[in-house]
């Protein structure tokens, strides 16, 4: 066989990143750059996926920013539009931006439940339409990876009713996908990152975090790095055959 089938390098693709402005998405958009991927940082953060892509071609590396905000149907489709003139269908499209936020499930509002559903799934859900359609017309083929959460295994804290819900949403689009895309050869898997300190997690509104997701894993807190991993193995050519697939990548929760 072609050694190139298996190999992590993402040459010439071109990889769609949503909220890459900081945290999780600064670390997946560091790695598939360093995976010879051109990146694209979508996020409401302008200036700081500027930042990012500024730090990237200091290094070598090959990036670009556009504004996306997930909140807005109509913008979500202006951004892909632009992608796509810009750059062609991308190979990679990594719907990782989420909001973090928690309120009591006694104490729930509409309001939080709603802004959690549009943010975390129901952007991801625009995304996916818009730029797969991109990827079919191609007819190239293509990866997507969806970054839920290892609280859908129950690493939870209190206060992740909304949050949750809404990250079973985004596997339940990860398994949909999966199989109204195959025919198109675009696979679809999802990351399910444990406990990262990244600035996201740390400026989460709500009651203090008390729950199982409070004790340290076996192999210790996740860094950004770990996460990227994950999205580079199922953005390359050696998960050529793995589509519908969940990896957790935090620290060994499951075996404390």
């Amino acid at each position: 066989m072609d050694e190139s089938e298996f190999t992590f390098r993402l040459d010439g693709k071109v990889a769609v990143l949503t909220g890459g402005a900081s945290g999780i998405g600064a670390g997946i958009a560091r790695a598939l750059a360093q995976a010879g991927a051109h990146v694209v940082i979508a996020d409401i953060d302008q200036q700081g996926a500027e930042r990012q892509v500024g730090l990237l071609i200091n290094d070598g590396l090959s990036a670009s920013a556009i504004a996306l905000n997930l909140a807005d149907e109509s913008a979500i489709i202006a951004s892909c539009k632009d992608i796509v003139s810009r750059h062609g269908a991308p190979w990679i499209l990594v719907n990782n931006a989420g909001l973090q936020d928690r309120e009591a499930l006694l104490e729930g509002s509409s309001s939080h439940w709603e802004r959690m559903q549009q943010i975390n799934s129901r952007g991801p859900f625009f995304m996916t339409r818009e730029l797969a359609q991109a990827m079919v017309s191609a007819g190239r083929g293509g990866r997507i990876v969806n970054i839920a959460s290892a609280a859908l295994r129950g690493s939870i804290v209190k206060g992740l009713a909304a949050y949750t819900a809404s990250k079973g949403a985004l596997l339940g689009l990860s398994q949909a996908s999966a199989f109204e895309l195959v025919e198109h050869d675009i696979t679809v898997n999802t990351v399910l990152p444990g406990g990262v300190a990244t600035p996201g997690a740390i400026a989460a509104t709500g009651p203090v975090p008390e729950g199982p997701a409070r004790r340290p894993p076996p192999l210790g807190m996740c860094a950004a790095e770990d996460i990227a991993a994950a999205v580079v193995y199922f953005a390359s050519p050696a998960a050529r055959r793995v589509t519908n697939q969940v990896l957790a990548v935090d620290g060994g929760f499951s075996v404390s």
